[in-house]
């Protein structure tokens, strides 16, 4: 199994505020960037492996994804996840539907939500992320709790996302 010499998840936002007032304009202005390092290890900022790809997903179909054995790197080595310490899901902005994440019918990955049957609609052009940086992270169970459910909202058209997934195994 290769080492994982470093992976970054940042989310970044930025916004100006102006309003005219008496005399000239009031202006506020805020900068929001936090960003995650992780390097080679199990604990609190370290991980072991990254699954990334492109996919699509004909209409109204899911997949399931094993994080716990079914998915490979890009050297082809099987990932065998424990634990998820970043999740991302982009949907393409040329889509449609909304891309849903979660809600897998049995054996699902649910450390990141409060009920199995909880999803997250990713609109057309939109991201979804969620980082667990700890060195808890969120817990895969292999066998009992490592399906990520990923599904297409609606009939017609095709979606296509890219997911990232950043754990250790």
């Amino acid at each position: 199994m290769p080492t994982l010499n470093s992976a970054k998840v940042a989310v970044s936002a930025a916004w100006d505020f102006v309003t005219a007032v008496d005399i000239g304009t009031a202006t506020h202005s805020g900068n929001w960037t936090p960003s995650y390092v992780f390097t080679d290890g199990t604990g609190e900022n370290q991980a072991k492996s990254v699954f990334a790809d492109e996919r699509t997903l004909t209409a109204s179909s899911t997949e399931n994804l094993d994080l716990a054995g079914a998915l490979t790197d890009v050297f082809g080595n099987t990932i065998t996840f424990t634990k998820v310490k970043a999740l991302i899901v982009q949907a393409a902005s040329g889509n449609t539907n909304d891309v849903l994440v979660g809600g897998a019918a049995s054996n699902g990955f649910i450390s990141w939500v409060g009920d199995a049957t909880d999803i997250v609609k990713v609109k057309p052009g939109g991201t979804f992320a969620i980082v667990a940086p700890d060195a808890t992270g969120l817990a895969v169970t292999a066998g009992t709790g490592d399906i990520l459910k990923i599904a297409n909202s609606s009939s017609g058209t095709s979606v296509t996302y890219k997911i990232v997934v950043v754990g250790t195994v």
